[in-house]
């Protein structure tokens, strides 16, 4: 029989902030209680056209991954964000979400749904899609039209059956493109509705669109 003991509510935080400060974050998270944590280099855009006129509207940015127990989750990031002031523009955003299991050195298992558990109700929602290299701004513009005020761009590999292409017999798993929208859940079915019509996604191989509830965020601005 499952031991009660191990069941808990977990979360993964997600922290994006500009380049160089990932590593920052991730110290003053484990003086907090977070185990660890994973930094992936990106790409942010931002609407302002003096910034678009000398070339800086793309700026490279850090996502930091981290999971941990919700308790120790919420604890740490209000921790963070007071010191790393996500209530001021430009300094990061940073959400967290639910998951149900997290294996590693440490393995955790939820017991609830969100909707068992009372939880608040959610004013965020982050949008991820997943098309081929060079259409991420195709995603941005799509989200833009339909209120979004910008995202993260990851790059990535895809391996599906409709992706993966031959070249002297040997598989060729083509670059991907992983575009992060932090959106208001009045906005969300908006801009998902427009990055589905414009990249085709509902075509086999043309992308992959899903969205997560957030649970805690920070330095989102209207």
């Amino acid at each position: 029989m499952e031991n009660n003991r191990d069941i808990v509510e977990i979360e993964l935080i997600c922290v994006i902030v500009n380049f160089g400060l990932g590593s920052k974050i991730l110290k003053t998270a484990k003086h907090h209680g977070i185990h660890g944590g994973t930094i992936t280099i990106a790409k942010g855009t931002v609407q302002n056209k003096i910034w678009d006129y000398i070339g800086l509207s793309d700026i490279r940015k850090e996502i930091l991954y981290m999971v941990a127990d919700k308790e120790t989750a919420y604890q740490a990031l209000e921790l963070i964000n007071h010191e790393y002031k996500f209530d001021k523009p430009n300094h990061g955003i940073a959400f967290t979400t639910s998951i149900c299991a997290a294996l590693g050195t440490r393995s955790y298992k939820c017991e609830y749904m969100k909707s068992e558990r009372g939880e608040d109700i959610t004013m965020y929602q982050v949008i991820t899609s997943i098309v081929d290299k060079g259409k991420a701004e195709d995603v941005i513009e799509a989200a833009s039209k339909a209120g979004s005020k910008g995202g993260t761009i990851v790059n990535g590999r895809g391996s599906g059956i409709h992706e993966t292409s031959k070249l002297f017999s040997m598989d060729i798993e083509p670059e991907k493109e992983i575009v992060i929208i932090l959106s208001e859940i009045s906005m969300t079915e908006a801009i998902v509705a427009s990055i589905r019509e414009t990249l085709n996604v509902d075509v086999p191989g043309k992308g992959i669109i899903y969205i997560q509830d957030t649970n805690k965020t920070y330095g989102i601005y209207k």
